[in-house]
């Protein structure tokens, strides 16, 4: 009996080793391996395969271009596991991460068909380039200044109003045919006066003698004008 109950035992104990011995030991179940689960579904430009996302488990990080970030980069794109990049960590509110950039992820966020962009959190115009005496950046459809944006007269004096040209901001009026006049702070003209072929750069006996003077002629035929065109126009 004793000799029966001795050979069973010996049998369960030594058929699974043999059985394990026989798979490398690498790819035994007891061996622990990292999860091969991709991060997104599917990568290419802007990703990094190759590296491992500690924090959610899987294979694949996004390249943030540096300027998406607050610090960091040294002109190159930065891997970014997808926690800190849903956390915000070190990325600069103006950019859109989701948005590719070339090789990496990270665009300046902008609105009214790119005509506005965001910098220290607020919209800016997008203006149409050339009009800009120095530029801080470029962008698709224009050209933006992180600091004071351009006044009315300093846009008029060279033929340009604050509206809206195509995508982005810098509607030009021949100076010869149109007077821009603008109004305190605000950035847009208070008025744009057709000339009519008047040639401003000939003096004349009657010319006023100075914009306030001038200002008020114009003042004047546009309260004629429009006396007129209620007496002439009216509706049906």
């Amino acid at each position: 009996m004793k000799r029966t109950f001795i050979i069973p035992a010996i049998f369960a104990l030594t058929a699974p080793g043999a059985i394990a011995a026989s798979v490398p030991w690498w790819e035994q179940p007891t061996v622990c391996k990292l999860d091969p689960t991709d991060c997104y579904a599917t990568m290419g430009i802007g990703y990094d395969g190759e590296l491992w996302d500690n924090e959610t488990g899987c294979w694949g990080m996004k390249m943030i271009c540096p300027e998406a970030l607050v610090s960091g980069g040294d002109y190159q794109p930065v891997p970014m596991g997808r926690r800190d990049i849903e956390r915000g960590t070190n990325i600069n509110k103006d950019f859109d991460t989701d948005l590719l950039n070339g090789d990496c992820f990270g665009m300046r966020k902008t609105m009214e068909n790119g005509a506005m962009a965001s910098v220290n959190g607020k919209y800016v115009r997008v203006w149409c380039n050339g009009i800009l005496d120095n530029a801080d950046e470029y962008l698709e459809n224009g050209e933006i200044t992180y600091g004071a944006q351009p006044t009315c007269q300093e846009l008029a004096d060279y033929g340009y109003v604050a509206t809206v040209n195509n995508n982005c901001y810098g509607k030009y009026y021949d100076m010869a045919k149109y007077y821009i006049e603008c109004n305190g702070g605000d950035i847009t003209p208070s008025r744009i006066i057709v000339l009519n072929g008047a040639d401003f750069s000939n003096s004349s006996t009657n010319a006023p003698a100075d914009e306030s003077a001038a200002k008020s002629i114009f003042d004047k035929m546009e309260s004629v004008s429009e006396s007129q065109r209620k007496i002439y126009f009216t509706k049906d």
